[in-house]
């Protein structure tokens, strides 16, 4: 499934919670009690409700502090630590620490301090971490490609715990560097933090508007702001690709060169720190005949559009390349996540995958290292199958 999000008004945290929700309400009751798991105090109450303006109807969701200790500077380590130790599930904890760590790390650049000193003041509340926690919980629900139109600029300033800050702030403009936007003529944030983090963590691919596919369903959420004679909403439309359920579809670049003068030692310890690039997908190699009859090696990388202008740098850092072949390709990927399994031999982690329908799963190889022999990891191979895939018809 491929999620568009339409930035009419903005995007904050609670926007995307309900634009999410306002398409499956039915996740509205799993995603309160993940917060829950987190650590959010029972007073604290949680709201879904429809809502109109003068011309839009979707969702808004709240959260009501009323009666709770104010939670101001709330160190960042002391979040994540919460986090860690809490019984979200494992997809769920990490996509929230991610968040978080993107907002203390543009904290710490934006006011020169070590991430391990950030205290978060705003984004410290408890309808902040609700907010994020339940997008985390949301994006690995979806478990979806995403994309976006245009990010609406803003103007203005706004009051903060760091006094008068331009819009959009410059934790927001740190997190989004390389995204486009468009100047409306409305004053006002539009893009918080938070909702700036969110888009940080999601890495959509930004376009004017939602590719091919099937719309499946579509969800308004609101913001709390009223802007003149514009809604201020976060649209999501949901599609399946070519009406196929269960796949996804989305832009990658394939790089290739070839290389005959680099020892093949040295080329792995290259080819690992190019592997290690947080958008490359994947590195190969194959053996070739090259110019005079020459043993030569083809490299082949596939990466994201993501700063794909660093991988191309990488590679002529790392190899002895002196030149590089690119194009934009499409694929196509089922829908995957990750759970975690336990059974009578070990514990891990497994990648589960929706094939028409059918769920099936891969155990994770590193945790496959500790059990010894090649029979004993086709029986726990088996095993785990038996118990967590969908049987066939």
């Amino acid at each position: 499934m491929r999620i568009h999000l339409d930035p009419i008004g903005g995007v904050a945290g609670d926007m995307f919670i309900a634009a999410i929700l306002d398409a499956k309400p039915e996740w509205y009751d799993e995603m309160c009690l993940t917060i829950r798991a987190a650590g959010l105090p029972k007073e604290v109450g949680l709201s879904l409700q429809p809502h109109t303006d003068f011309a839009l109807t979707g969702t808004r969701f709240s959260v009501d502090e009323l009666g709770v200790h104010e939670h101001h500077h709330t160190p960042f380590i002391k979040i994540r630590d919460m986090l860690s130790e809490s019984t979200l599930k494992s997809g769920v904890r990490q996509a929230a620490i991610d968040i978080f760590s993107l907002l203390a790390e543009a904290e710490a650049t934006v006011h020169d301090k070590s991430i391990e000193t950030i205290s978060f003041h705003e984004v410290g509340e408890w309808d902040s971490i609700a907010d994020i926690v339940g997008a985390a919980f949301l994006i690995d629900k979806a478990s979806a490609t995403w994309t976006i139109g245009a990010l609406p600029l803003g103007r203005g300033a706004v009051d903060t715990s760091h006094g008068k800050l331009p819009v959009p702030t410059p934790a927001a403009v740190s997190l989004l560097q390389g995204f486009y936007f468009e100047d409306d003529g409305l004053d006002g944030e539009r893009i918080t933090p938070t909702g700036a983090a969110i888009l940080s963590y999601l890495k959509p691919q930004q376009i004017g508007a939602a590719q091919g596919g099937k719309l499946v369903a579509s969800g308004t959420g609101f913001g709390t702001k009223v802007f003149p004679k514009k809604s201020n909403v976060l649209r999501a439309l949901m599609l399946s690709v070519d009406g196929h359920e269960g796949q996804s579809d989305d832009l990658i670049y394939q790089i290739d060169f070839d290389l005959d003068d680099q020892s093949a030692e040295d080329l792995a310890i290259g080819l690992d720190h190019i592997r290690s690039l947080p958008t490359v997908l994947d590195v190969s190699q194959t053996a070739l005949f090259g110019k005079k009859g020459r043993m030569a090696t083809g490299i082949r990388v596939l990466a994201t559009t993501e700063d794909v202008d660093k991988v191309f740098e990488v590679c002529f850092f790392e190899t002895s390349t002196i030149g590089l072949r690119y194009q934009e390709l499409k694929r196509m990927t089922l829908d995957r996540w990750e759970e975690s399994y336990v059974s009578e031999r070990s514990e891990g982690s497994c990648k589960f995958v929706s094939r028409s329908g059918i769920t099936t799963l891969k155990v994770e190889s590193d945790d496959l290292v500790s059990t010894k022999g090649y029979a004993n990891r086709e029986r726990l191979r088996r095993e785990i199958s038996t118990k967590y895939e969908t049987p066939s018809d």
